[in-house]
């Protein structure tokens, strides 16, 4: 029986929730795996701590309709948490779900998220870029003496298997070089100013609308999130520690029509493309809008898909694509980091 504490339980973390319970007996009877929801934390809607146990599906119906958490509390516990560092000292869990809005400056406060459920014993399982970027060595270094998993999966591309294809599948593989488009957000404005003719402005309202898009987009069309993904993959799949400020980077808001029908009369298509290889002792990192055609395969990649292409020592070119992620896959990204986590304990 797994205990599990959840810090976030927005989009993804209600996901995850629904995810484990459809999954319940599943991971019963194929891993022994049971659980119990011990916490849940979050910014806008309060907190709760049941030693007990949480209804799941209470906890999600009580956020969506805009409710706070405090009912599903032990009353014992209500005088000890002012905070999600409280929360997290005070929790009875084996597994804490870390899922706060990411930092691109600092990684906080997941670092400090991840560092204290590590040193309360717990598997600290995250969807946060920052808590990689800006902690990976410590957190893995203190994972390894606590003898728990520190494991991010869902930070570069949701549920496709990327850190763990590395930590598993792909023993003695040394990582070269990697391009892909791995932000969603961009690919699909893109998309829309080339299909629907739409310009820049049109395409991100439309983004923002189906809920692809933050009300400040900033993040997403100046390369920001672009640039702290390819920061998590070279820090951890090249061992190479990388900042996001590291990154050379430029977004897609000078990509006009006009650009567009010159890319279309060349067969081309413009994509927001991240790269890095190595050089030397160190890593060549970029995002950046480039032209790409029919003979690469980001040619056709459209909308909210995803892929990253991988140049190894061992392999030729090997690519992985997601097709039109969203909350869900991303919760699949932290239920496969539990089931790894705890059945290699």
């Amino acid at each position: 029986m797994y205990r599990l504490a959840f810090i976030g339980f927005g989009n993804v973390g209600r996901a995850l929730a629904l995810l484990l319970m459809r999954k319940e007996q599943e991971l019963r009877d194929r891993y022994g795996i049971r659980f119990l929801a011990t916490g849940i934390y979050t910014a806008r809607h309060g907190w709760a701590i049941n030693p007990q146990g949480i209804d799941l599906a209470q906890a999600v119906e009580c956020v969506q309709n805009g409710d706070r958490l405090d009912a599903l509390c032990d009353p014992a516990y209500r005088e000890k948490v002012v905070n999600s560092f409280d929360f997290i000292r005070a929790c009875p869990a084996d597994v804490l779900f870390e899922n706060t809005p990411v930092n691109h400056v600092n990684g906080e406060p997941a670092v400090t998220h991840v560092r204290l459920a590590l040193q309360h014993h717990m598997h600290a399982l995250t969807a946060n870029k920052g808590a990689v970027v800006y902690g990976y060595q410590e957190l893995k270094r203190l994972a390894e003496q606590q003898g728990r998993s520190f494991f991010f999966e869902s930070t570069v591309m949701d549920g496709a298997p990327i850190f763990s294809l590395f930590r598993e599948a792909l023993p003695a593989a040394n990582l070269r070089a990697f391009r892909g488009i791995l932000n969603s957000t961009t690919n699909l404005i893109l998309t829309r100013m080339e299909e629907q003719g739409e310009t820049f402005e049109q395409a991100v309202r439309y983004a923002q609308q189906i809920g692809i898009a933050e009300t400040d987009p900033s993040a997403d069309v100046d390369g920001w999130d672009a640039a702290i993904k390819v920061a998590a993959l070279v820090t951890v799949l090249m061992g190479y520690p990388l900042r996001p400020q590291e990154v050379e980077r430029e977004g897609i808001r000078g990509i006009t029509p006009d650009k567009i029908a010159e890319a279309q009369a060349e067969g081309k298509r413009w994509k927001l493309l991240c790269q890095a290889e190595r050089n030397g002792s160190g890593v060549i990192a970029r995002v950046m809008p480039q032209k790409v055609g029919p003979e690469t395969p980001f040619y056709t990649v459209r909308g909210t898909t995803s892929i990253v292409e991988f140049q190894t020592d061992v392999l030729g070119d090997l690519s992985i694509i997601e097709t039109d992620p969203g909350p869900q896959t991303t919760a699949y990204g932290l239920l496969s980091d539990f089931v790894n986590a705890v059945t290699r304990a």
